[in-house]
């Protein structure tokens, strides 16, 4: 059976019959993407519902995966298309299908809680309350459980109850959704048995149990209330990291739960890095003692291992960078390489000096954005200018990018070699944005605006605004591209780079600051525009009051207001921003 185009849904339905196993398996495979896709693959699957409960009842062999697959289904609410939702025509099935509670299979019996949830069928109780007094498998009492509480939100007696039963995973049933239910700050003792029933059956977070809105387990849950999540970190609960994610300044709070959980993976290692951005240098040493042996691993683990032990202020990491540059595989594994180096060259500056050396030998020979930090030191770039700037017309790879970076960066001292490098790429070269962004280095280079004048006025100063707002006042000319994005009917987003645009060509403020306050304050754009933003506010040295309360809010909360799920290995996002918001408030006139 295809597999790389979407098919007919009735083909795949008809396919669930066949005798061959891997053509079922193949159909099922497909079937069941219908409950996350958005397109009308999704919505013909939907509408073929009771065909799907039709093999259900038919099929043994793969009934638990389609009655899954209808809990699914049933539960989703947004259609592509605004196809009718599948949950009538799954709740219209279910009376034949709830039966199958009683199933020999325990899979099968798995299946039909969450189900009943899903179509919102309180007519189920009966049948579940019975179940669970019958049921012998753990796992399914567990989800049985979970089934009745969201049926029947208002008997916590019976919940309280299983708090003492047997079975781990029962007992964290009933105290996750009596935590669900609960208001922070949660109870103690609801965190410990979720906390000790997790112990005593440990699993992967991600790969917990699903149940239909609104359960939540217990380890997203918990974050609401960040003493009830370190209280479950403090019980063996893998949640360190989440817990730095979700709420400021807890890094002290978790560390010895991040070290005791750390798996000696590239992905932990970053985490731990940035955990370590936030701490005193005098409390670093256990994250020291835990990484050192990670050195011995491959290159990605190393590179990681060399990130997380400069974030922590440890002196070898200047000499185990040297070590990785000269390792490095080539441009595939510097992305480890490019962290690694990055993270050192920031902590310890002057110290560097020998890993900026030794990436100016390699330039050309690793990954691209390797080289970025030799805009750090610019006597050591000054040395192999004529390389980099060899590397203006190499495309593949980003070389351009993070090597016109660089020349920019060094602005005069690049000297004629790499504005010779720039002037061609902004004349002749075959990419039109990185002729742009050779343009504006070249003016920061040779002190002339003409080809970054000439090129952003071609691809249009709106598209490139930091661009545009580098030139100061030497950008006076594509002003009247800028000006008409000031007002109120332009998206926010682009208003508020044209008014930084705007504001540092002219230093006007009377049709700048409004735009600008009103991106720095906006809590759902992303935290680089907020950051640019509350920057250029700064400079003003102006706040409109409207803005006032959100920022402070901003400055001030426990919670973070910004996530960042990138596995960085930097001070975390918010933090800058935070930084930022702090030294307006600080320093900002309040009008209006």
């Amino acid at each position: 059976m295809e597999i790389d185009s979407a098919p007919d849904p009735a083909d795949l339905l008809g396919a669930m019959e066949s005798d061959d196993a891997l053509v079922r398996d193949a159909a099922l495979q497909w079937l069941v993407s219908a409950s996350w896709r958005e397109d009308d693959f999704a919505a013909a699957t939907a509408r073929a519902v009771p065909e799907l409960a039709r093999l259900a009842r038919e099929l043994p062999s793969h009934r638990a995966e389609l009655l899954a697959l209808l809990g699914s289904l049933a539960d989703r609410d947004g259609w592509p298309d605004a196809a009718e939702p599948a949950r009538r025509a799954v709740a219209a099935e279910l009376p034949s299908l709830l039966p199958f509670a009683e199933d020999p299979d325990p899979a099968v019996r798995d299946a039909v809680p969450p189900l009943a949830v899903a179509c919102r069928h309180r007519g189920a109780l009966p049948l579940l309350r019975a179940r669970l007094a019958r049921e012998s498998d753990p796992a399914v009492r567990a989800h049985t459980v979970t089934a009745l509480a969201l049926l029947e939100p208002d008997g916590s007696g019976w919940r309280r109850a299983l708090l003492a039963d047997p079975e781990p995973a029962v007992r964290l049933a009933a105290a996750e959704d009596l935590l669900r239910t609960a208001e922070p700050p949660f109870p103690d003792d609801l965190v410990d048995t979720c906390a000790q029933a997790y112990a005593a059956a440990p699993y992967e977070l991600d790969e917990a149990y699903w149940a239909p809105a609104p359960h939540r387990r217990f380890t997203d849950r918990v974050l609401d209330d960040p003493g009830a999540a370190v209280r479950a970190a403090a019980g063996g609960v893998p949640l360190a990291f989440a817990v730095t994610e979700h709420w400021r300044d807890r890094e002290a709070d978790v560390l010895p739960y991040a070290l005791r959980d750390l798996e000696e993976c590239d992905g932990d290692l970053y985490q731990l890095a940035r955990l370590a951005c936030a701490l005193p240098v005098e409390v670093l040493a256990p994250v020291r003692d835990r990484v050192r042996p990670c050195l011995g691993g491959d290159f990605a683990l190393r590179a990681a291992a060399v990130t997380a032990l400069a974030r922590a202020h440890a002196p070898e990491a200047v000499e185990e960078a040297v070590r990785l540059v000269a390792d490095a595989p080539g441009p595939p594994g510097g992305y480890g390489l490019t962290r690694a180096v990055d993270a050192v060259t920031e902590v310890f500056g002057a110290d560097a000096l020998p890993v900026a050396r030794a990436v100016a030998g390699r330039v050309g020979h690793t990954h691209a954005d390797v080289i970025r930090v030799l805009g750090r030191y610019p006597e050591v770039a000054a040395e192999v200018v004529e390389e980099i700037a060899a590397l203006v017309h190499r495309y593949p790879g980003s070389h351009a990018w993070a090597a016109i970076a660089v020349l920019g960066e060094l602005g005069p001292a690049a000297g004629e070699a790499a504005a010779r490098a720039l002037r061609d790429e902004a004349v002749r070269g075959t990419h039109p944005s990185v002729a742009v962004y050779a343009a504006e280095a070249h003016h920061r280079v040779s002190g002339d605006p003409a080809l970054a004048l000439a090129a952003l006025d071609r691809e249009g100063p709106e598209r490139f605004p930091e661009l545009t707002a580098r030139l100061g006042p030497a950008g006076a000319p594509l002003l009247p591209r800028l000006e008409p994005l000031l007002t109120p009917g332009t998206p926010a987003g682009t208003r508020a780079a044209a008014a930084r645009a705007v504001w540092r060509i002219t230093g006007r403020i009377e049709d700048t600051v409004e735009p600008l306050a009103r991106r720095a304050a906006a809590t759902d754009a992303h935290h680089t525009e907020r950051l640019a933003s509350v920057t250029a506010l700064t400079e003003t040295r102006l706040l409109p009051r409207f803005a006032e309360t959100t920022l402070r809010t901003t400055a001030g909360a426990p919670r973070r207001a910004v996530h960042d799920l990138g596995l960085g290995c930097d001070p975390h996002p918010d933090y800058r921003l935070r930084s930022a918001v702090r030294a307006l408030l600080d320093t900002a006139h309040v009008i209006g």
